[in-house]
């Protein structure tokens, strides 16, 4: 998989522009706040996700400008395709091949793309809300109809704590939770299925990239870990503790993943080299399960991490993504010491110009 063509149009702060990719390696180099993440950024929008940095679609759109308009012409599935992605109105549509879609998320699939930036150092050192929306994120790439299933279960949830505020005023309300249990449990346990079935796929992949960053010296391990055993049963039995607190206490919003190094959490006691490798490792992991389930190399988006790992993990990376379309945001071109071909960008105020 790979872009071979990149337009846009009132996107934040880029200059209106059309880019023609390496289909390699990529370097978008310039100075702090030019726009090289919002570069990154647009390409992300197609994988059907929303923006990588938690922005509003209103935000996407360039200051006093109406609408923003993002296409791609990329090589998938053995064939040439185009996308094209309009954000007005705060909102986002979509037209893939000519036809228009419902919605973004129905670009999902279609384009694959593996994000890794600084700020993914929280999988590791923050709490396990950031491990969930990995895996969740991952897991909308790959099984298409994940997506739909984990925004079932979102809205059954607000809707079952809405209602376990409502109780203790309104108790008659009390008889109606049972089906609110039912749905949660349904779609909570389909969920964590697919989540532990997610974890079984990138843990062999993780490990042995790993153990080749730290030549061996340690074992990296991960386990999924569940809030509960049987889901309805847990919300049946913590019902009165449910409503004392207004908010559901079991399911798999309350799960986490557990990354060890030699048996010790990562987060606890890992060292700040052991958390970049850890992440490191989930993300090459994650590029090569697209790989396995899709017979595809997903596009890989280095957003600002290549100064962020010395010399021996840059060549681990890079050695690991030959055979993946890249691109690579820097402050200085030589950052990517190993570069032997591919395309030079300069990121000045919004204007990209190819070097």
């Amino acid at each position: 998989m790979n872009i071979q063509r990149l337009k846009y149009k009132n996107y934040r702060n880029l200059q209106p522009n059309v880019i023609i990719p390496h289909k390699g390696i990529n370097i978008i180099y310039g100075r702090n706040a030019q726009g090289k993440t919002n570069l990154l950024e647009a390409l992300w929008l197609f994988t059907g996700g929303r923006s990588f940095r938690g922005s509003k679609d209103a935000d996407l759109i360039a200051h006093q400008e109406q609408k923003a308009d993002v296409e791609i012409d990329f090589f998938s599935e053995e064939r040439e395709q185009t996308a094209q992605i309009v954000i007005e109105n705060a909102r986002r549509s979509a037209i893939l091949n000519g036809i228009p879609k419902k919605s973004t998320s129905e670009l999902i699939g279609k384009f694959c793309a593996v994000i890794f930036s600084p700020e993914h150092i929280a999988l590791v050192r923050e709490g396990p809300s950031f491990r969930r929306d990995f895996i969740d994120s991952a897991l909308c790439q790959l099984k298409p109809g994940y997506a739909a299933l984990l925004s079932r279960y979102n809205h059954t949830l607000i809707q079952r704590n809405a209602l376990l505020k409502d109780i203790p005023r309104h108790s008659e309300l009390m008889d109606t939770l049972e089906i609110w249990d039912e749905k949660l449990s349904k779609y909570g346990e389909a969920l964590v299925a697919s989540r532990i079935s997610y974890i079984e796929m990138i843990r062999e992949p993780a490990m042995t990239v790993y153990a080749g960053i730290c030549e061996n010296r340690e074992k990296m391990d991960l386990s999924y870990q569940k809030s509960t055993g049987d889901l309805k049963q847990a919300l049946q039995l913590s019902r009165r503790e449910d409503i004392n607190s207004g908010h559901t206490g079991f399911g798999p919003h309350r799960d986490d993943l557990e990354i060890t190094i030699d048996s010790q959490s990562a987060r606890a006691f890992g060292s700040q080299g052991q958390k970049r490798s850890v992440v490191l490792s989930l993300k090459l992991a994650e590029a090569e399960v697209l790989f396995r389930q899709t017979g595809e190399r997903p596009v890989i988006l280095l957003d600002d991490v290549m100064s962020e790992l010395d010399s021996g993990r840059q060549d681990y990376l890079l050695n690991h993504l030959n055979d993946c379309q890249v691109f690579i945001t820097c402050c200085e071109p030589n950052t990517v010491k190993r570069l032997q071909e591919g395309s030079l960008f300069e990121m000045d105020c919004g204007a990209v110009t190819k070097r």
